[in-house]
Order: C-alpha cells, then sequence, then structure tokens
C-alpha cells in the first residue's frame, strides 16, 4: 500500500501570508516554505515538536525571505533552497528547472519549475503526491503582479500551470481568494463556479480556516487569468482594453492591467 502523504499546514504570518509546513506525525523533520516572518515558525515547531530540515524558497521579495536569517542560527546545519538568479541572502543551495529535492523522512520529493513573470528567477515545488508550491505565481482565483518579470513570461507560467493535472492542490502563499473572486466576478459576472466558490470560500473563513489548497481543476473553472481562451473572458478583456484582442498572451496581458489599474 502506497505511503499516506504528509500533512501540509498553514502557519498563518503578516496579514495574509502563508508559510506552508510539511509534516508528519511521529517525525521531527518539516519543511517550510516561504518563511518570511521566523516567529509564527518557531511557535509552531515548538508547539508542535518539529524542526525545520530545510526551506523551500520560491523568489526574493522580503515576505517570502525575512525569517531565513533566524531560523537558520536557531538551526545550525539547515538547508535553505531557492532560485538560480536571485540574490537571496543565507541560501545553501540554488535550484531551477528539472531539480529534484528528496525528503525520505517525509515520503515527499518534489520538482523545481520555473514560473517567472512575478520576478524574473521565480520558482514553484511540484509534489510528487500533487501538491504545488507557487509561491505568488498563481493564486486562488487570481495571479500576482508582475513586478521584475514579464508580462509574457508570466502567461507562459501560468500556461505550464494550467496543464497540471486537475488534482493537484494548489498551496500559494496568500489569502487572496475573496478579493480574487471580486475582480473575476467584474470578468465573468455569470459565472456559476464563482458563486460556488465565494460561498465555499466565505464558509473557510468564517470557520477560521484557509481557502487554500483550491485544486487546478477548480481554478480553470474560476481564474481568469487561466481562462484567457473562454469567449466571455476575452470579450470582457478586450471591452476594458477598447480594442481586439486576437492572441491569447495579449488578453492575459489586459487582465492583469485590468486588475492592477481599476481594482487593487
Amino acid at each position: 500500500m502506497a505511503e499516506r502523504a504528509p500533512t501540509i499546514t498553514a502557519i498563518p504570518a503578516f496579514s495574509d501570508n502563508y508559510i506552508w509546513a510539511v509534516h508528519r506525525p511521529g517525525v521531527a523533520d518539516c519543511l517550510l516554505v516561504d518563511p518570511g516572518d521566523a516567529g509564527p515558525v518557531l511557535a509552531w515547531c515548538e508547539a508542535h515538536g518539529h524542526r525545520p530540515a530545510a526551506l523551500l524558497i520560491t523568489h526574493h521579495h522580503g515576505d517570502h525571505v525575512g525569517g531565513i536569517a533566524a531560523l537558520a542560527a536557531r538551526f545550525p546545519g539547515l538547508a535553505v533552497y531557492g532560485p538560480r538568479g536571485e540574490r537571496i541572502a543565507g541560501l545553501t543551495a540554488h535550484v531551477g528547472e528539472g531539480g529534484r529535492l528528496a525528503f525520505p523522512a517525509l515520503g515527499l520529493t518534489l520538482r523545481v519549475l520555473d514560473v517567472p513573470g512575478h520576478t524574473h528567477s521565480h520558482v514553484a515545488y511540484l509534489g510528487d503526491e500533487g501538491s504545488l508550491f507557487c509561491g505568488d505565481t498563481l493564486f486562488s482565483v487570481g495571479c500576482g503582479r508582475v513586478f521584475s518579470g514579464t508580462f509574457e513570461q508570466l502567461f507562459h507560467s501560468l500556461a505550464r500551470l494550467r496543464e497540471l493535472p486537475g488534482e493537484t492542490r494548489v498551496y500559494c502563499a496568500h489569502e487572496y481568494t475573496l478579493d480574487n473572486i471580486g475582480f473575476a466576478r467584474w470578468v465573468e459576472p455569470d459565472n456559476a463556479d464563482l458563486r460556488v466558490r465565494e460561498t465555499e470560500a466565505h464558509a473557510c473563513l468564517d470557520a477560521d480556516r484557509p481557502t487554500l489548497p483550491s485544486t487546478l481543476a477548480g481554478e480553470r473553472r474560476c481564474n481568469p487569468f487561466l481562462r484567457w481562451d473562454v469567449p466571455a473572458v476575452r470579450a470582457a478583456a478586450g471591452r476594458w482594453a477598447g480594442r481586439s484582442l486576437d492572441t491569447s498572451l495579449s488578453v492575459f496581458t489586459a487582465l492583469r492591467q485590468w486588475k492592477d489599474r481599476d481594482y487593487d
């Protein structure tokens, strides 16, 4: 019988970040994804009897890397993985496309994917059991802004993630679901799946639970930034842009600019 997948727990940080902890009952080692703040991590480790074996960093922004130094000081020998091409203090190994990280004690192997766009050297970590730690590239019903990357890079990264199996679980780094649904309903006011997702999200937050993980199948039904080839989405983006949009990249770019300028 296949070994049960590890448990993945959200550790809240700042106002809306999630630091993901990957752990297993009876095993001291854990993994931590994007620890922007050491304080909540240390409290969680002490409360649950875990010790970080590695930190997995998706990109260089402070709310994803701010806890590295304190955690490395507290846990000597801590492995810290992060993307090639970005200067991130405290990394012990740079990773990129095609890399594989194995953690036998947790029964987990992760494949590294290059998914630039939000930043120029962003990576994601795809677990062999179907977990996707995607930082700020893909959000629940949204995607990251373009900072040091390009719209074209982000489009191609999302196109790649869109092709993952529908059951892939999306562990992004922020609790943005309800806000993103608001914009998505501007784009597709008649999308019934969005109404269902909104009801589910409210129920989660009312119960003090994250709205994550979502699934790739759900994102393909609800996320306008993965729906550039849906006629209603293309039409809405064209109306906002005031011109005909004849490529998927132009539709995506218009959607991202629309959200940047008129919604956020």
